[in-house]
């Protein structure tokens, strides 16, 4: 069935749908407008009511608006696949098993992407993106522009390629995430990670990577404001700049070019025995 160029409105007009092209159509002012659904495609669609596909599987959206009216647009489904639209709506994303999304611009990044799992994420620009992904699994994510607060907590088996990250309190207790040649900047970064990967990044913002267990950095950039780092982690790093500040790390060994403060107090919580390494120690 196609519908296009249409204005529909109300609770649920189409409830329980099957098998439905959505054809340069307006969904307006109620709730719950595709509930249920299943194989939908929308194309060049503005959708401004609330709780759009919830409980929905195999979606696709090509050329979309979802305005800022359109609260929690995509909730509880299955193979969703979304790509060259803009998303206004607030707390998008939540428990999505299967997700492929492709060049997606969000003004309104709170709150999004809460336990997602089994996704694919490209070119995506998130605004505002205070708590996104909290508790997120199994996503791969490439070309990502985030700015925001506390972003990947409680996140697992996360993989991010080329991202510029802007976002306080990240990753804390995250669990076997993996980020690649990509800008990370923030306070606080990764504190209580498990299993947390840092390759080829720049990393900013004080005291970075704290409390952390099985940490591992390789071939970083520190930037001068990432200072009093690693305290109570266990770590391998390699790190191809100064490091500011060293406070109390755990275990491990850490190799950067010079190393501005190194401080260990005698009532620190960890036993200390780290080895640290500077290039022109090695040399």
């Amino acid at each position: 069935m196609i519908i296009q160029d249409k204005i529909l409105s109300g609770e649920r007009p189409l409830y329980g749908s099957r098998d439905l092209r959505l054809e340069r159509v307006t969904i307006g002012e109620g709730e719950s407008a595709l509930k249920e659904c299943s194989h939908i495609e929308a194309h060049e669609c503005v959708f401004e009511g609330c709780y759009i596909f919830w409980e929905c599987e195999d979606v696709e959206c090509h050329n979309c608006h979802f305005t800022p009216d359109d609260r929690a647009p995509l909730w509880y489904g299955k193979n969703i696949r979304m790509h060259d639209c803009i998303v206004d709506a607030p707390k998008v994303f939540r428990e999505l098993d299967g997700l492929i999304l492709e060049n997606i611009q969000m003004s309104d990044g709170a709150e999004a992407f809460w336990y997602c799992k089994n996704g694919h994420l490209s070119d995506l620009k998130m605004q505002r993106a205070e708590y996104a992904f909290m508790q997120s699994n199994k996503l791969q994510i490439n070309n990502l522009i985030l700015q925001g607060k506390y972003t990947f907590q409680y996140a697992r088996n996360i993989e991010i390629h080329n991202a510029v990250l802007d976002t306080k309190d990240a990753f804390w207790n995250s669990e076997d995430c993996t980020i690649y040649d990509s800008d990370v900047k923030g306070e606080y970064l990764g504190w209580y990670a498990r299993n947390l990967r840092l390759v080829r990044c720049r990393i900013s913002g004080t005291q970075p990577l704290c409390y952390c267990e099985n940490l591992i950095i390789e071939d970083c950039v520190f930037a001068p404001d990432a200072d009093l780092a690693f305290e109570h982690s266990s770590v391998q790093a390699t790190i191809l700049s100064a490091v500011t500040s060293i406070i109390n790390p755990k275990s491990g060994r850490i190799q950067c070019q010079s190393i501005g403060e190194f401080i260990h107090n005698a009532d620190a919580k960890t036993p200390d025995d780290c080895q640290l390494i500077s290039f022109a120690e090695r040399s």
